[in-house]
């Protein structure tokens, strides 16, 4: 890529994603507040306590992207190995007691109280820069098993294995589907993902087998009313939730799940508490900004004038929208509960933080593109 282009041809971000992005983010500050106001009161005596820090982090992450929309994407492709190596060093950090910090039962933040990072947010942008250099630079040899499809597959397994050292199913889910998505349009040969998806599957069930609380909770998934008040708790309370919603639902602030029946409704099941106070009008407005959010990412993507840019582009609007599909399908009962934020509308400092960064980068591409 010529350093012409990226010094002469900016135009102006893609203002309809950008628009997408902002009306998430306003919605997702408002929900935080109604869903955890009675929490912060119980809590610490402020009802603002909770969305107070989330509005921090917003404010960061829109810092963050508002500077990132101005660095040509091309500079990442550069620092792409830097980054990566920082990435596993900071996976590597958190697993050490006295410097990871144990929060729900997983050793996966670093840092000092509430402000805190979390190592393996960092690591999917910084293995989606990498595998898009890596990809670009070694694309003739893709199709092959040995020189492209191996290396990218025991590097992304060996991130996935750190992530689950902590424990944390979730985010390792999204990591290897992201980069799967990225291997795939790259041009890798089916046959290597057959093999590969048989592979995943005996690994998936293994660990599955090894932790009982896995096991428990597709248990819950499959059948949630025969533990009503244990492994299937959330799963109930969550569609408690959502069905009395109706279509125009009972209101802003008039949810009554998240009075202690739903657990930390701000978190993973924020968009429960949504549907319940906006009823099927409000959750089908915010499904309808994530399919403008991903029609407008993969369009972004496939007009950038560069492979890398591509690749970049189709690795961020992926892990956003495998995260909403994740998220949403737990909270509608359709998989077992994994403990994903929906990106932009949950509480979460390094999860909306990154997710602003990614956007970032993605409406940079965007100046670039030939829409």
């Amino acid at each position: 890529m010529s350093k012409k282009l990226f010094q002469g041809s900016k135009n102006s971000p893609d203002y309809l994603l950008a628009l997408t992005i902002f009306l998430l983010l306003l919605i997702g500050v408002v929900m935080v507040y109604s869903a955890s106001a009675i929490w912060g009161e119980y809590k610490f005596g402020d009802s603002f306590f909770f969305v107070k820090r989330q509005l921090l982090f917003a404010a960061a992450g829109v810092v963050a992207m508002f500077f990132l929309i101005n660095v040509p994407y091309i500079t990442w492709q550069k620092y792409a190995k830097p980054l990566l190596i920082i990435c596993f060093i900071l996976l590597l950090a958190v697993l050490i007691p006295g410097v990871g910090m144990v929060r729900g039962g997983a050793r996966s933040w670093i840092g000092v109280g509430a402000f805190s990072i979390q190592p393996s947010e960092f690591m999917k942008l910084g293995l989606i820069i990498y595998l898009s250099s890596y990809l670009t630079s070694n694309q003739k040899y893709i199709t092959s098993f040995k020189k492209g499809f191996l290396p990218v597959i025991l590097l992304v397994f060996v991130a996935f294995g750190l992530i689950m050292l902590q424990p944390d199913l979730g985010t390792g889910v999204v990591l290897v589907l992201t980069c799967m998505v990225m291997v795939f349009v790259s041009g890798a040969k089916i046959s290597h993902f057959a093999g590969l998806g048989i592979l995943g599957i005996a690994g998936f069930l293994g660990l599955i087998i090894s932790a009982p609380y896995r096991i428990n909770r597709i248990t819950a998934f499959l059948n949630p009313w025969e533990d009503p008040l244990g492994n299937g708790f959330q799963i109930i309370q969550s569609l408690y939730a959502i069905g009395p919603g109706g279509l125009m639902g009972l209101g802003l602030g008039q949810s009554l799940q998240k009075f202690f029946y739903l657990p930390e409704p701000h978190n993973d099941f924020i968009f429960a508490i949504l549907a319940e106070e906006l009823g099927f009008i409000g959750g089908s407005f915010v499904i309808v900004l994530f399919v403008l959010l991903l029609w407008r990412g993969i369009r972004v993507s496939l007009a950038a004038p560069d492979t890398f840019g591509s690749l970049l582009g189709l690795g961020i609007i992926g892990m956003i929208t495998i995260q909403i599909m994740i998220n949403v399908s737990v909270v509608t009962g359709l998989i077992p509960v994994t403990g994903i934020t929906l990106p932009f509308l949950s509480y979460g400092g390094s999860s909306l933080t990154l997710t602003l960064c990614s956007v970032g980068i993605l409406l940079n591409i965007s100046r670039y593109a030939k829409l």
